[in-house]
Formats: C-alpha cells, sequence, structure tokens
C-alpha cells in the first residue's frame, strides 16, 4: 500500500525551469563563459548546487567557492522568478487532495535552503512540508540519496512511496531508490521520463484529478 507520496520542487511543485535557464545565462555571462547552457542543464537538473559548479567549473573547485557560486546564481533565479512566479498547473489542488487521502507528504529537491524557502513563501500553502535539501550534504540526483532521506525522515518504506518528478536524473533517482514515480513533463518530453517503474507521465497535475490518480493507489480514506 502506498503512504507516501514525494514531490521534487523545481520543475515538479513549481514551474521555475525556464527561470533557471535563463539564470544560468546570466551567471555565466558575468563570469565571462561561453557555454551551451541547454546542454548543461541536461546534464545538472537534479544534481546539487556545488556539483553543478564543479560540473561547469572543474572537480577542483573549493567547497566555498563552490558555495559562493551557487548563491550568486541562485540569487539571479529568485529575482528573475518572482515577478512571474507560477506553481506547476494544479500542484496545489492535488496536494490538497493528497493529504485528504491521509497520505504522508515529503519533497527532496536539489534546491538549497534558500530556494525552499522562496518557494514556499510564494506557493503560500499555510505550511512548510518536510524537504530534504541540496546543501544538507548528500550527493544529488540521479543518486537516491536525497528521496531515500525524505522517506525515512516520514518514516515510510522506499517501496512505500512514489516520488514525483520532471527530470532524467530525478526519474532514474526514484528508481535507484526503489520507489515507483509519476513523470511531471513540465521541462522535458515524455519519453525522455521512461522506465518500467514509471506509473504515468502527465504534462501537469490537472491530467492526474481528471484521471482519478489517487484512487488507483487504493489508498482508503483516513
Amino acid at each position: 500500500m502506498v503512504q507516501a507520496l514525494i514531490f521534487d520542487m523545481d520543475g515538479t511543485m513549481i514551474d521555475s525551469m525556464p527561470s533557471h535557464q535563463r539564470s544560468w545565462v546570466e551567471f555565466t555571462r558575468r563570469q565571462g563563459l561561453n557555454i551551451d547552457v541547454p546542454e548543461l542543464m541536461r546534464r545538472t537538473t537534479g544534481r546539487t548546487g556545488v556539483e553543478c559548479m564543479r560540473q561547469l567549473f572543474g572537480q577542483n573547485l573549493s567547497e566555498d567557492q563552490a558555495t559562493a557560486f551557487v548563491a550568486d546564481k541562485e540569487a539571479v533565479y529568485r529575482e528573475l522568478f518572482a515577478p512571474v512566479f507560477s506553481e506547476v498547473a494544479g500542484f496545489k489542488a492535488f496536494l490538497e487532495l493528497v493529504q485528504a487521502q491521509g497520505l504522508a507528504v515529503g519533497v527532496g529537491t536539489a534546491g538549497d535552503r534558500h530556494n525552499q524557502a522562496f518557494a514556499y513563501q510564494h506557493l503560500a500553502l499555510g505550511q512548510t512540508l518536510p524537504t530534504v535539501g541540496g546543501d544538507e550534504g548528500l550527493p544529488g540526483k540521479p543518486e537516491p540519496a536525497i528521496f531515500l532521506e525524505v522517506a525515512r525522515r516520514l518514516g515510510v518504506a522506499p517501496e512505500r512511496c512514489i516520488v514525483f518528478e520532471d527530470a532524467p536524473l530525478g526519474i532514474e533517482a526514484a528508481r535507484r531508490a526503489g520507489m515507483r514515480a509519476v513523470a511531471i513533463c513540465s521541462s522535458h518530453p515524455a519519453d525522455e521520463l521512461d522506465g518500467p517503474h514509471v506509473l504515468a507521465r502527465v504534462p501537469d497535475y490537472h491530467a492526474l484529478i481528471t484521471s482519478r490518480f489517487l484512487e488507483t493507489l487504493h489508498v482508503p480514506f483516513a
């Protein structure tokens, strides 16, 4: 029986990936770098900020310098996204249905605590969900550590969790964690978010609500 749903944040709860891409363009411009930003994001979306910076500047980049670069880049992201902030369509309505069924909910994100606070402030959920972030010393996706830590904090076995993800590295992390997944195709096409553990691939949460996805999980109301 399913006991918990675990959500990625960027591109899964909030429609932030276009702003992340714009912030990478601006950050690399300020650093005097000329790179293929979509390719960088393909290789790094789901990885922690420090891991991303080491992909960009080299593995010998110090922790302190990487952290400083992350702070600069993410400040640009929040500045860009704040005026156009939006959830992935239907997320809050779906979350209400999930919690009405008594399912545990957690968040596993590569985003740091500043981006988490920004997201929760703008989502205005009236609550802060149990969250494991990319600045807690765990390896980023596709390693399963972040999702496994969410499950541990929720007190739920991995096989009783379903992960909601928008990125290939996150879908793979769910598989390695022994969890099933739902692909939210907000930033990647469905064929990039596939696997035997993927239960559904949808454009947004309205599709899950319309298809009565939660009822297929056979979870009784609390």
